[in-house]
């Protein structure tokens, strides 16, 4: 049985408060950046095409010359185009942001990714409106390039959180940690909402100013790994005060291994497939959850953000707990799997959903707790175990490159459906995830349950025989 929360706790100095707030807020306002273009896709669709005609000008004239597109479902369906730019552009950074974060200085890389990130998103959304810059393909180029930017955060912090944070406790630590996403999105959504009067541009403009002013934060305030302070341990008083856990030691030559040798480490593949998935299910709600209510339920489009972060509500908590109680059992495996199971039926509620808020709420915290908790523990705490598993026989420099692997494979399986998704409404949408949530939970999760099971089954007759 792991040691209690408690007794976790104790082992842990200023240095790792520091780290775990560092890289919790990075991603939060990386979210909070990303979670603002979720949120006014009606206005953008609005800008982007005509809004009225006017009858004493020639055929095809409006009072508008800046519309993009004829009406708003070949909006909507360009909206969709650029979610799947960005996920396909982020997944191939995420493959090589995770090889060059085990390199490279994480701290470099992870301000780089989120000040780059910050100036671009302020030239998509707030400069081109400024200007009346209005063109599809500088829309796409600039996403592809914010992809790339944004897929440096990811490895990097999770990589930082597994160089402070040892294996016991690491479920629960994780898993309040992971809540970093979905308090982006909430914090995203209230910013985007409150300046969403003055124009959507604003909404870009506080994000990422915000965003790049946690950049520069980084830069100076954060230590990667406690090799920066000491060599793993520091003299307090009389006694030595360990800055990481004794379960694993920090290697003092370790040398990072190579994409392939981290893609065949044991339970990569699957667990990538899986979140794959699981990620397409997910990323559905965070790109189209405002845009389906205010289109399904004709709620506005300000009650329809701060509605939707009750799906990050429960997320966090689903994460926080979920990452507990395989703390407990001291497998994740089984956690994930029957997570997935419940999920399915979440979801089949929320596709029943009255138009009622307060009813729409709560199933969204449900669906949220069931989706978004293995969602976190695929991309947080299990990549940290795969990361630092035994097959690696002391190497040390494999976090970023595994997180990243899992990370990349499952931005493809969600942008796989992102442009689907934009032609797909109420109950069809759902059941469309409930399929990809099935097929990545039976074929992908279902074997790496086997083999825990088994290998506690092993675990319990060495027990016994020792008895």
């Amino acid at each position: 049985m792991p040691p209690t929360c408690c007794g976790c706790l104790s082992q842990y100095t200023h240095h790792h408060l520091v780290a775990f707030l560092l890289t919790f807020f990075s991603y939060v306002l990386l979210h909070a950046s990303r979670k603002t273009f979720s949120n006014v896709k009606v206005s953008i669709s609005a800008q982007w095409t005509p809004s009225f005609q006017n009858e004493s000008l020639s055929p095809g004239l409006t009072w508008e010359d800046n519309h993009l597109f004829a009406d708003e479902e070949q909006a909507t369906l360009f909206l969709g185009a650029l979610d799947s730019i960005f996920l396909f552009s982020y997944a191939v950074g995420l493959y090589l942001s995770g090889v060059i974060g085990d390199r490279v200085n994480l701290r470099y890389v992870l301000s780089f990714g989120l000040c780059g990130s910050a100036a671009v998103e302020f030239l998509f959304g707030t400069v081109t409106e400024w200007l009346n810059i209005y063109n599809v393909y500088l829309y796409c180029s600039l996403w592809v390039l914010n992809g790339l930017l944004q897929s440096a955060v990811w490895p990097c912090v999770v990589a930082v959180m597994g160089n402070w944070f040892g294996k016991t406790g690491r479920g629960f630590v994780f898993g309040l940690w992971s809540a970093c996403a979905p308090v982006g999105n909430i914090l995203g959504a209230f910013l985007a909402s409150s300046v969403l009067k003055y124009g959507y541009e604003y909404a870009f403009l506080v994000t990422s100013v915000v965003q790049f002013a946690g950049g520069v934060v980084v830069f100076f305030g954060l230590l990667a790994s406690p090799k920066e302070v000491g060599k793993g341990k520091i003299l307090q008083g009389a006694s030595h005060h360990y800055l990481i856990h004794p379960d694993e030691p920090l290697a003092e030559s370790a040398k990072a291994i190579s994409f392939c040798q981290a893609f065949l480490l044991p339970g990569v593949l699957p667990y990538s497939l899986a979140y794959a998935c699981l990620k397409l299910v997910n990323y559905s709600f965070f790109f189209w959850l405002p845009f389906y209510l205010n289109n399904n339920y004709g709620w506005k489009e300000t009650e329809a953000d701060r509605l939707s972060v009750w799906y990050d509500v429960g997320g966090i908590i689903g994460g926080t707990i979920q990452g507990l109680i395989s703390d407990f059992m001291g497998k994740r495996a089984p956690v994930v799997a029957v997570s997935l199971v419940l999920a399915m039926g979440a979801l089949v509620g929320y596709s029943r959903s009255p138009n009622d808020q307060v009813i729409n709420a709560v199933l969204l915290a449900n669906t949220g707790f069931f989706i978004g908790g293995p969602s976190a523990m695929i991309s947080s705490a299990i990549s940290a175990d795969l990361g630092r598993q035994e097959a690696l026989r002391g190497s040390q420099e494999a976090l970023a490159t595994v997180t990243g692997i899992v990370d990349g494979t499952g931005s493809i399986g969600a942008a796989g459906g992102q442009v689907s998704k934009s032609s797909l409404q109420g109950k069809l949408c759902v059941i469309y995830q409930k399929n990809a949530l099935t097929f990545g939970s039976i074929v992908f999760i279902i074997p790496l349950l086997v083999r825990e099971v088994r290998t506690m089954w092993l675990e319990r007759q060495v027990r016994r025989h020792q008895l």
